[in-house]
């Protein structure tokens, strides 16, 4: 059962704060999974959540900091001191350590390794600093269990009991030769049913997924995701095993995408919460909406362009806010339905036979629109010839706004551009401009005017 912040708990925690309760705080927090008290301190102020962060001890505590709130943890680790930090990161897996670690000023970044006490945890974490935070460099951790191709069973059990101490769950056994070269992967079973003298270079797997340290991370989220795989390892430009990425590291990957994605479809420009201020919200999402008020300026002057078309048919004008409504949800559908195909890898580039297929879906939705239309059309109006040119140009318009939708974000995706950013704002404002054009000049030509 999901565990819920509830009014009582906060109020008996506010309690003992002020009443320097602090074993009665432990009591009630201890048995709590470290993700609710992390919800549990997101909702009180910082002063409290930081003495409540204080009480507990730094086995708990630090897996709590990887859950907080950006504002919170930054505000938590500016009130504690280096050799505090330093405490907390000890405890956790080195790629989580080296986020932690990123976020800090230099010079405290610099003191904080200083006062870490182990050692080779230290040099691991800054090992991982020097990678890009989007890459798989960035992404890995050091904890894993390797045994080399050289040694025979038994061997191979003793080191692996002495390295399996410092992971915290062991997802796959990675072969290396004597130059720590990736080679391949040791089966469980294998080793439990093979004699103690067998040499593991004649009982492991070859085949093997594996990524570069310059891996994108989107890309190493889709390879994962692609072989359901639960850990990759990552090896550098030699070959050379550096590290393995976790399952839990790429579901953050996919989250932080996903949430990307949805901001871009909605154009927001910039990656905001909702907890954020007034003019960050302002500044990332005012760019879309200026960009959209002047190309629905040119739009205007389109209609303008027109007047003297519809001062003549008059329905003509009638029909303009529902050609702009389904011109834009056919090109949204269309374009949507790209970038998910780019984003799990079933459309890498231009295809005929999928350009093909979208058209088809246009032709036939853009046909019964049409009809329908030009049915409703010569019931209330009566003007036949006015409802013929309007379904055609309806039709025109739904095909071209299916085009755009489609064309459009491979266009971006080749060009390295985010093609989430064609699937909202862009789509809809510009078929606005070149739907309307359509639509009265196929309606003009028809009617001859």
């Amino acid at each position: 059962m999901e565990f819920k912040v509830s009014k009582d708990l906060i109020q008996q925690l506010e309690e003992h704060i002020v009443n320097k309760n602090d074993k009665e705080l432990e009591v009630l927090l201890n048995d709590l999974h470290h993700a609710d008290i992390a919800e549990i301190l997101d909702e009180l102020d910082f002063d409290e959540a930081t003495y409540i962060f204080k009480v507990l001890d730094s086995d708990k505590t630090a897996e709590i900091l990887l859950e907080l709130e950006d504002d919170l943890r930054e505000n938590i680790l500016s009130r504690l001191s280096p050799k505090e930090i330093a405490e907390e990161l000890d405890e956790l897996e080195t790629n989580d350590a080296a986020d932690i670690i990123a976020e800090l000023s230099q010079e405290i970044k610099a003191e904080v390794i200083s006062e870490m006490i182990d050692v080779e945890h230290a040099k691991d974490i800054v090992d991982l600093l020097r990678y890009d935070e989007n890459s798989a460099g960035g992404l890995m951790g050091k904890e894993l269990v390797k045994v080399n191709e050289n040694w025979n069973v038994l061997t191979c059990v003793k080191e692996m009991r002495i390295q399996a101490e410092n992971v915290s769950r062991v997802h796959s056994i990675y072969v290396v030769d004597d130059e720590n070269r990736l080679k391949g992967r040791l089966s469980l079973k294998d080793l439990l049913t093979t004699s103690t003298k067998t040499q593991i270079g004649d009982i492991y797997i070859r085949k093997l997924n594996f990524v570069n340290v310059d891996t994108e991370d989107v890309e190493v989220a889709r390879i994962m995701q692609k072989y359901d795989l639960e850990a990759i390892p990552v090896v550098d430009e030699l070959g050379r095993l550096v590290g393995r990425i976790t399952i839990d590291d790429i579901l953050d990957v996919i989250k932080d995408e996903a949430d990307k994605d949805y901001q871009l479809a909605a154009g927001i420009t910039q990656d905001v919460e909702s907890n954020d201020s007034v003019l960050e919200l302002t500044k990332a999402r005012l760019p879309w909406l200026l960009i959209g008020m002047v190309i629905e300026i040119v739009a205007s002057f389109v209609l303008k362009g027109n007047e003297a078309t519809f001062q003549k048919y008059s329905t003509l004008i009638i029909f303009v806010p529902l050609l702009s409504a389904t011109a834009g949800n056919i090109g949204v559908q269309a374009s949507a339905i790209v970038v998910q195909g780019l984003a799990n890898g079933t459309l890498k580039e231009f295809s005929r036979g999928y350009f093909s297929k979208e058209i088809s879906v246009s032709m036939i939705s853009g046909t019964i629109i049409s009809l329908l239309l030009l049915a409703y059309h010569s019931v209330m109006y009566q003007q036949y010839l006015v409802g013929i040119a309007i379904s055609i140009s309806m039709i025109v318009v739904i095909l071209f706004a299916a085009t755009l939708g489609t064309l459009v974000p491979l266009f971006l995706h080749k060009n390295k551009i985010d093609p989430a950013i064609a699937t909202g704002p862009f789509i809809t404002t510009t078929n606005d401009v070149f739907g309307i054009m359509l639509y009265f000049g196929v309606a003009k030509l028809i009617l001859g005017f």
